[in-house]
């Protein structure tokens, strides 16, 4: 049985703590800027004389130097927003994505993975939590209070009105207020089902150690993996992709859910070895770790696959009109598209193509905090330019994305282990257990 460590208890209520601090800093920072300094950052911001539009509604309306001020302002005022819609997003994600890969080991009836099924339980315990946030950010987006989603805007979808948008008219079908809600609760209730649901059908089986129990848990099981299939493609349109709806992708779900996989994997990795090293889940051995190693270096290859053949396919096509997506990326945001690389691409192909260097616990330990950093930064380039634009190289932006990380960071250890402390850790009743203790990889 784990026990939350006091300590570790402590750290994490300091980061929960602290992160409200920096966030209520940066916010008060954001929202004290008068329109001089505004203007100010919009001259430094095309000082190179580059006016790319980092987000379709610079497109459509006025041009003048008062719409283009306004546009400004929305965008400098939705930096506290963005940052924790990034991390709120990206925590949801990345708990659906453990759920997932979860009822993927049941759902193919997998032996090696046994021992670890409850630390992918506690992380996927965290989804009502970000849930919470999501929805708590819907509500301050579909009141105007944010702006986030210009597409929310009635003016743009009003013919006659000097800022329509026939394009948006168009997707107004889907991009409507009443819908986008049902949708986000449908995503929150129902993954939050989902998971209180197979953690009691866990339970039951590990109490009755009945084969009707486990053949119901197995069918929860392949439910959840079909309403996933569903789900993290449609909310990856509505939290991530309508913030530039005028752009499509047919990549894009992939490469956004890919993404949350690879840092729930990352994550689930680095709780086992902390589980490891503590001493409470001995049977947790080099041949499970090199396993989560080879998951965690496919995913990060698919993940580059996805983000190259994105780009790739614009170009091939020849879709001149969507470049506006990637123009204004590379425009503001060329030091993050490097950075991206580097630590999702060119560190796990470098470091964890070997298979022994898969079995060494402090190596791939390192691998999975890097790939967790660049997969947020991943979920950061998908939000900032759309929503704050070029206006991100400022302190508010810093200590808004710092506040917000940490406040992440420290509620979601807080969640995990403290249900972890209150899990059996070894699944008793699953009838793959013993296979799983011997597990042994072949090669």
């Amino acid at each position: 049985m784990y026990s939350f460590s006091p300590k570790l208890r402590l750290y994490s209520i300091i980061f929960i703590v602290l992160g409200l601090v920096l966030f209520g800093a940066g916010y008060f920072m954001n929202h004290g800027m008068d329109d001089a300094r505004i203007e100010h950052m919009m001259e430094a911001a095309h000082a190179s004389g580059n006016h790319a539009p980092t987000n379709s509604s610079q497109m459509v309306g006025p041009q003048d130097h008062a719409a283009h001020l306004e546009h400004a302002k929305h965008q400098i005022h939705n930096q506290p927003l963005a940052a924790i819609h990034t991390v709120s997003v990206f925590l949801f994600a990345l708990s659906c994505c453990a759920l997932f890969f979860y009822c993927i080991q049941n759902a193919a009836h997998a032996g090696w993975s046994i021992i670890i099924l409850r630390v992918m339980e506690a992380i996927a315990s965290f989804i009502p939590y970000a849930g919470a946030l999501v929805v708590i950010l819907m509500i301050l987006n579909v009141t105007h209070t944010g702006h986030i989603f210009h597409w929310m805007d009635p003016e743009l979808t009003t013919p006659g009105d000097k800022n329509f948008d026939p394009i948006l008219f168009e997707k107004k079908k889907f991009l409507n207020i009443p819908f986008y809600v049902f949708r986000t609760l449908f995503y929150v209730i129902g993954a939050s089902f989902f998971v209180w649901k197979l953690k009691s059908l866990s339970k039951k089986v590990d109490e009755t150690k009945s084969r009707k129990v486990y053949a119901s848990y197995y069918s929860w099981s392949i439910g959840y993996i079909a309403f996933f299939g569903f789900c993290s493609a449609a909310w990856a349109w509505d939290w991530l992709m309508s913030i530039d709806p005028h752009w499509y992708s047919t990549m894009y779900i992939w490469y956004a859910m890919v993404s949350a996989w690879a840092s729930a994997l990352a994550v689930i990795i680095l709780i086992s070895v902390y589980l490891k090293k503590t001493g409470v889940l001995p049977q947790f051995n080099d041949n499970h770790l090199h396993d989560l190693g080879v998951f965690l270096f496919a995913l990060s290859m698919l993940w580059t696959y996805t983000f190259f053949a994105q780009f790739m396919l614009y170009w091939y096509a020849n879709v001149p009109e969507e470049v506006n997506y990637f123009f204004g990326r590379f425009q503001y945001y060329k030091s993050v598209f490097f950075i991206i690389l580097i630590l999702n691409f060119l560190l796990p192909l470098s470091v964890m193509v070997s298979s022994s260097i898969k079995r060494n616990y402090k190596v791939v330990s390192i691998m999975a905090v890097i790939v967790i950093c660049g997969q947020w930064l991943v979920y950061f380039n998908m939000v900032m330019p759309g929503t704050i634009g070029p206006f991100w190289k400022t302190p508010e932006v810093f200590l808004l994305n710092a506040g917000s990380i940490l406040f992440g960071a420290g509620s979601f250890v807080l969640v995990v282990l403290t249900t972890l402390s209150k899990l059996q850790l070894i699944p008793v009743g699953n009838p793959f257990l013993k296979e799983s203790k011997i597990y042994e990889y072949p090669f």
